[in-house]
């Protein structure tokens, strides 16, 4: 082993592009690197997170810190790291660089442009990890998150500063209603209503044609303007998935700082719990149920309490989350489920059944929850949603009855068969989020019994020509609708008018 003057000089020269002072950092040696984790010793003054710099440039991050070693978990893949070369902390904890710059970009955790774009030197370093605003900062959710999907907006509300888990099986809509949710923040953002949301995707562990696909997607509707994408592939180190998600809120809190309001998804949580669970078990943690590391529920608990509805007296801004889970075989009970199900304030659940049979987006109302409920709600959906609400539950309890009996009495037919049409108007194609206000025309005419005497097979047809109806010859009353206040008795009749007008040519 060379002395520790050989080290220093050899240091010196083979890491002058790394500014970092001798006063602020120590030196250390490796000792061994197993599947990207590197354990070295000599690193006495190591912090927990700290960044860390080799010889031949790559960076890594200490997770772990013992008595005579430190573990480091690498950003870069650098195989050539071997026994014997030198790494130096750099007194930095790490940090990713947001500013305005980064909206319309794709990037990698560690703020590296994905898109062939020109780098990103500006910005306020935000740090991965930080302590969740407290209660005395927040206030409570008041404000809507609005989809422009009809089963959510009404059933299902999300408001701003939520955390509302979407979970089911694999290819059943997840990534799609999220999709569709930041693509109609593109409306909501023009009619300048609410102030504008902000978008960050963050996909972990996807394929990275699965990630071009939502980007494109994006860029089609022209929701590239207000959005960021953190990518970390599957083919990319188990670190970057680890870290991606932390990445995401660092951008979202830069934008919330500013008073901004933010939505954030993270697709999905089940792949970052397993890269996790990967660095856990090389670190050589003790594994816990399903070979998960103890501290699984933490690490999801850290990153969604950082979702926040700040007072005005702290800028106002908010940070909404849309945490994504796989399921297997529709089962909420199992392990990482049920840790999200406890942190989030509500789930959305797909149902693998619903999906086959044609039924989409394919959500469980009975097994969805908003915790939030009406107070992110528009006064307007509101007026309407809760009758339409009571009307599918007592559809859904009189079909499991209904199945076994042969002769129903009248008023049992008519609710099974309003029910059925209420299931029908909740159909709704992909990539054609609605504004409000059309919601609020199709949920109205279904409640007060425009549909009663339509074939169950032309509810869609119809709905889709009333929109169109109402959007040539009544423009006054969307507009008046699309303000979200409950519609005064005047523009009630205005409605009642326009829709018989409708029904008459039909």
């Amino acid at each position: 082993m060379q002395d520790s003057e050989e080290i220093i000089k050899k240091l010196e020269k083979k890491l002058s592009a790394f500014s970092v002072g001798p006063e602020q950092a120590n030196i250390g040696v490796v000792e061994k690197n197993t599947d990207g984790v590197i354990v070295a010793n000599g690193l006495s003054k190591a912090m927990m997170g700290e960044q860390v710099v080799f010889e031949n440039g790559a960076r890594g991050i200490v997770l772990n810190l013992d008595e005579d070693y430190v573990s480091i978990i690498l950003l870069d893949k650098a195989d050539d790291i071997q026994a014997g070369h030198i790494v130096k902390t750099t007194g930095l904890l790490s940090g990713i660089k947001a500013s305005e710059e980064l909206l319309g970009r794709v990037i990698n955790p560690l703020g590296f442009p994905l898109d062939q774009g020109n780098s990103i030197k500006n910005g306020k370093l935000m740090p991965l990890e930080r302590i969740a605003a407290g209660v005395v900062e927040r206030e409570p959710v008041n404000t809507p998150v609005k989809t422009g999907i009809k089963a959510i907006d009404t059933m299902i509300p999300i408001g701003r500063g939520q955390r509302e888990l979407i979970i089911g099986d694999r290819g059943i809509g997840k990534t799609a209603i999220a999709v569709d949710t930041i693509i109609n923040q593109r409306v909501e953002n023009k009619q300048k209503k609410f102030k504008p949301v902000y978008c960050i995707y963050v996909a972990i562990g996807q394929k990275q044609s699965t990630i071009a696909q939502v980007i494109d997607k994006f860029k089609q509707y022209q929701a590239m303007d207000y959005t960021v994408v953190v990518s970390a592939s599957a083919s990319d180190p188990a670190t970057l998935l680890y870290l991606a998600p932390y990445a995401g809120v660092a951008i979202a809190e830069y934008f919330m700082e500013k008073g901004q309001d933010v939505l954030i998804v993270y697709d999905d949580l089940t792949k970052h719990a397993w890269a996790y669970r990967q660095i856990s078990l090389v670190l050589r943690r003790p594994a816990g149920r399903e070979a998960y590391p103890g501290d699984i529920f933490y690490l999801h608990s850290r990153l969604l309490e950082r979702a926040v509805k700040m007072n005005k007296a702290n800028g106002g801004g908010s940070i909404t989350a849309l945490p994504i889970i796989e399921t297997q075989a529709n089962d909420l009970s199992a392990y990482i489920p049920t840790n999200l199900i406890s942190i989030t304030d509500g789930q959305i659940f797909f149902q693998s059944d619903l999906f086959n049979s044609g039924f989409r987006p394919a959500i469980d109302a009975g097994n969805s929850v908003s915790r939030v409920g009406g107070a992110a709600q528009t006064s307007a959906i509101k007026s309407v949603a809760g009758k339409m609400r009571l009307e599918l539950a007592q559809y859904n309890n009189l079909a499991a009855f209904a199945q076994f009996g042969s002769e129903l009495d009248e008023s049992t037919s008519k609710q099974l068969e309003r029910g059925k049409k209420t299931v029908e108007i909740l159909k709704q194609p992909q990539y054609q989020p609605l504004p409000e206000s059309l919601e609020f025309i199709s949920i109205w005419a279904l409640t007060n019994g425009f549909f009663d005497n339509i074939e169950l097979d032309k509810v869609s047809y119809l709905e889709e020509r009333l929109h169109d109806f109402m959007k040539r010859n009544y423009p006054k009353i969307l507009d008046e609708l699309s303000s979200g206040s409950k519609p005064s008795e005047e523009i009630t009749k205005k409605i009642e008018k326009a829709v018989s007008e409708f029904k008459k040519t039909i």
